[in-house]
This record gives C-alpha cells, sequence and structure tokens, in this order.
C-alpha cells in the first residue's frame, strides 16, 4: 500500500484536500424537521450530495469535527449512518470530486450575483424612480447589503477549492456598496442632513 503523507501546510487549499469524507445517514421520517435540520447543516458546511442522504465534505480537521457533532445530533433522532474517512483517491477521481465542489460554489456565487442584480441594483433604482430619498430608506437598503455580506462570507466560507467565481460576486457586491454610497450621498444632500 502507497502511503500519501499529511499536506503541506503551505499549499493551496485545493492542494491540500486529498482525502474525504462520507456520510451516509438516515433520519426517522418523522417529525421532517429532523432531516431537514442535518441537510441544512451539512448544505452550511459545503457537503456535495451525491444522492439523497449520502454526502461528501473535504476531510480537514476542522470539517471532522463538526461533522463529529452531527454524526452525535443523528443518533440522538434515532437515526443511524455510516461514515468514512477516506485519506486519499486517485487523481481522476479526486479531480472529479474538486470539479463537484466548485460547480456547487460557482452556483452559490451565481446566485448572490442575481440577487446583486435583480434585486439590490433595482431597488436603488426604483428609490431614484419615486424619489425616496430618506434616511430610513437607505437604512433600509443597508441592511440588505448587510445581508448580502453576510451571504457572500457563508459562501466563501465553504469554497473549499478557491472557485473562479468567487472574484465576480465580490466585486459585484462592491459594486452595491458604491451604489449605495451615492444613495445615502444623495439622500444626505436632499435632507441637509436633517429629517
Amino acid at each position: 500500500m502507497t502511503e500519501h503523507p499529511d499536506p503541506d501546510p503551505s499549499t493551496t487549499s485545493a492542494e491540500a484536500s486529498r482525502g474525504w469524507l462520507l456520510l451516509a445517514y438516515k433520519v426517522p421520517s418523522e417529525p421532517s424537521s429532523n432531516r431537514i435540520s442535518i441537510w441544512r447543516e451539512l448544505k452550511r458546511l459545503g457537503a456535495y450530495y451525491p444522492q439523497q442522504a449520502v454526502c461528501l465534505l473535504p476531510g480537514r480537521p476542522d470539517i471532522v469535527e463538526q461533522v463529529g457533532a452531527i454524526r452525535g445530533r443523528i443518533a440522538e433522532m434515532g437515526g443511524t449512518h455510516t461514515y468514512l474517512e477516506i485519506p486519499y483517491v486517485p487523481d481522476a477521481q479526486h479531480d472529479e470530486l474538486v470539479d463537484a465542489f466548485l460547480a456547487l460554489a460557482a452556483k452559490e456565487y451565481a446566485e448572490i450575483i442575481e440577487e446583486c442584480e435583480s434585486k439590490f441594483m433595482k431597488e436603488i433604482e426604483f428609490e431614484r424612480f419615486r424619489e425616496n430619498y430618506t434616511f430610513e430608506e437607505a437604512e433600509e437598503i443597508r441592511q440588505d447589503l448587510d445581508k448580502i455580506r453576510r451571504w457572500l462570507d457563508a459562501v466563501t466560507a465553504r469554497d473549499w477549492f478557491d472557485s473562479p467565481s468567487r472574484t465576480s460576486a465580490q466585486e459585484k457586491v462592491e459594486e452595491c456598496a458604491v451604489l449605495l454610497e451615492a444613495f445615502e450621498a444623495d439622500v444626505y444632500t436632499r435632507t441637509g442632513g436633517s429629517d
């Protein structure tokens, strides 16, 4: 058997994740909220589901720890699971898995870009059209931007293989921030700094 050394800490995130975690689980069907909560926790970690109730994650120590907590919750719910730590897979299979994770990240970044373009930017455009230059409106729009930023941070945190789509999403969120600053400046000018 060939031994594969532990990843060098100076390697990129894609190089560092040669190992994988596989979790197949079954949770009692009632209440359905239990199944959904397990699925949601695993998706928040960035799990890739090749089929229902079977997911893969990079074999990183922090993920191993978090999956351990999820496995404990599955047991508490009366469920069962099979858990495997796969230290190494051949290059072709590794590349297929990385591609699957990159596709997941690209889809999430595309959703963020769509949120910016179809909602956030349109909201500022609409408020300008109706000349709704109030502090309250600017504050509401700033809260929307904060929500998008938190979403981007969450997706970035589970983007295990540095998706090339990340830059486009970051640039679009920054574009939203610039639009908001301009809108806030107009609110200030039109209200004379008071309401």
